[in-house]
């Protein structure tokens, strides 16, 4: 199968996504191609800005603070627990957190604390699945794959107290 991916600057840095034949995105990094191929690895990976358009648009309306869904098309690759998670992450409200407890709570399996966790790290597109979203109990930005800088910046433009424009 193939897929097709683009590399576009945004406030942050640069931003990488891969798409499948459908147009659904299927990975997203922070960074360039390496960074996109350690998070998605295909032996056909095709550079196309028309292919990734809608998606790019969608980045960088959000990142410039005039969205706050994304409504693209997701088709990430993970174990039935993993995309649990992820579809529970879509739906923590923008400019608001979860601990990794209160994330295995709302999925009813109040003692998965750590596995929530182990899949929020797996979670193959970042941004777009808002893993940033998700804190320590303590409310610490705990773990997250593009650094604790990088997820606060996020959480601070959703919050309003930060614009990257």
């Amino acid at each position: 199968m193939k897929h097709y991916f683009d590399i576009f600057p945004t406030p942050l840095g640069d931003f990488s996504l891969a798409l499948n034949e459908n147009g659904a995105v299927v990975a997203t990094a922070f960074g360039g191609e390496p960074e996109l191929r350690s998070r998605f690895q295909t032996a056909q990976l095709i550079r196309s800005s028309k292919r990734a358009a809608a998606a790019r648009a969608e980045v960088k309306q959000f990142l410039k603070g005039k969205r706050r869904r994304f409504t693209i098309e997701l088709a990430p690759s993970g174990t039935a627990f993993q995309k649990r998670v992820w579809a529970e992450l879509r739906r923590i409200p923008f400019g608001q957190t979860r601990s990794y407890a209160q994330l295995a709570a709302q999925i009813g399996s109040r003692r998965a604390a750590r596995a929530v966790g182990r899949a929020n790290a797996l979670n193959p597109i970042c941004l777009l699945v808002p893993c940033h979203r998700v804190v320590g109990a303590d409310g610490s930005l705990t773990g997250f794959a593009f650094g604790e800088e990088l997820k606060r910046r996020l959480l601070e433009l959703e919050a309003g107290s930060h614009r990257t424009s």
